[in-house]
């Protein structure tokens, strides 16, 4: 029995013995599976999500349109109208094709039109393009004074509703009653009731009429 036993304790020192030699590994195997199983269960944050590019493309389309604006009394200030205009919503601009327009300031009723326009969001800027035209019918001013008709034309105009300004970086011809003027740049201001035209300008005065 003792010998039995004895040998039974031999067996297993020695069994002990090898499985030591195997037990670094083991461990390392258990932390590797361990590491992999927390790398696939552990939520991670999401990721921030990327811009979205401006929208360059227009997002509404209008045909035969007009679009009006009105001061707080109800007067119509502006009016834009077309034969079919794109709204580009990144700068908020509508491109009109054969584009018209009506300006009221002060019961003074100036228009536009050109083979293309360019208007604001409120019709307070207008670019006309193309055979541009900017005319002011006579009439009389707030002093009962007579106002010649006015008239601009050219291949670009740059018109301010609010502030009544016209400019253009290209050659300009302006018709005041029977005067013509022409320059290869203007600006003209109506309240303070300048025309200012650049480069080569020419200017051809007729006669008062008796």
């Amino acid at each position: 029995m003792k010998n039995s036993w004895a040998a039974f304790a031999a067996a297993l020192r020695h069994a002990l013995g090898r499985a030591s030699l195997y037990l670094p590994l083991v461990v390392m195997g258990l932390l590797a599976l361990g590491s992999w199983w927390l790398a696939h269960n552990t939520p991670t944050a999401s990721a921030p999500a990327p811009e979205r590019p401006a929208r360059t493309a227009p997002d509404y389309y209008l045909t035969q349109f007009v679009v009006k604006s009105f001061d707080a009394q109800g007067q119509l200030i502006s009016e834009v109208r077309g034969d079919k205009a794109r709204h580009f919503p990144h700068t908020d601009i509508l491109e009109i094709d054969a584009a018209r327009v009506i300006s009221n300031r002060n019961q003074r009723f100036i228009t536009g039109q050109g083979d293309r326009g360019y208007s604001n969001a409120d019709g307070s800027e207008v670019q006309l393009v193309g055979n541009a035209r900017v005319l002011r019918e006579a009439g009389k001013d707030a002093q009962g004074r007579d106002l010649p008709r006015l008239e601009y034309r050219g291949e670009f105009l740059h018109a301010f509703v609010r502030t009544e300004e016209i400019k253009s970086h290209k050659p300009v011809v302006v018709t005041r009653g029977a005067d013509q003027f022409s320059g290869d740049r203007m600006n003209y201001n109506h309240i303070e009731g300048i025309v200012q035209l650049d480069g080569r300008v020419r200017v051809r005065l007729e006669p008062n009429q008796p």
